[in-house]
């Protein structure tokens, strides 16, 4: 089976299972979802979701959080963790959206590089969800099960999985695969305990049980 066929197999498998996949930080305007991303590094959606309505309350505009002090942010973001640098990356952000791109996200990856704090993999995630472009999100649920299933070998670093992915998957089901990665690897296909094969869709065909 060539990667290519797998990985059509894998996403027709995945679609079965999670038919109604979303992104899982929650927002309804572009800014919001790039302000949440860049909170969820190195935290879970479940605790920026909690967090995030506060901040957004306070300052309900690119234009109030870009004005907003970078103490003030950094006291409501503090608890999804690394307060201060996420809070000065965000209110950085906020100011050259305002300042650069007339106050609004731009839809293109080479803009999107250019923010504070915004590296491909939520550049690709604002591509996908906000603008339907083709987007792989390469969070570590999409690291993981790509090894495991075999649709890259033994690859760590983010861009070059993605770059590998982007060769064998349809662009046009790119983003929702990614949000289906998620999905599995929360709660199947998990990292910090066994991983639960005995449930899972794709056990006939993953290499990790082959």
């Amino acid at each position: 089976m060539t990667k290519k066929q797998r990985v059509k197999e894998v996403i027709r498998l995945l679609k079965e299972e999670y038919p109604d996949t979303v992104c899982t930080l929650d927002y309804d305007e572009a800014w919001k979802l790039l302000v949440s991303v860049r909170l969820a590094a190195q935290c879970t959606d479940e605790r920026v979701n909690k967090i995030v309505p506060n901040l957004f309350d306070k300052y309900p505009s690119i234009e109030a959080l870009a004005n907003a002090d970078v103490s003030d942010i950094e006291a409501i973001v503090r608890p999804c963790g690394l307060g201060r640098s996420k809070a000065r990356d965000i209110s950085a952000c906020m100011q050259m959206l305002v300042n650069d791109f007339d106050s609004k996200v731009p839809g293109n990856m080479e803009d999107l590089l250019k923010l504070p704090g915004v590296g491909r993999k939520s550049a690709n995630l604002i591509m996908g969800d906000v603008f339907g472009q083709p987007a792989i999100v390469t969070d570590t649920h999409c690291i993981r099960l790509s090894n495991r299933i075999g649709l890259v070998d033994k690859e760590k670093d983010p861009k070059k999985v993605e770059m590998a992915l982007r060769k064998i998957v349809p662009e046009e089901e790119g983003n929702a695969l990614c949000h289906r990665f998620v999905d599995h690897g929360r709660a199947v296909c998990t990292a910090r305990t066994t991983p639960h094969c005995d449930i899972c869709c794709l056990n006939e065909m993953c290499l990790k049980r082959i």
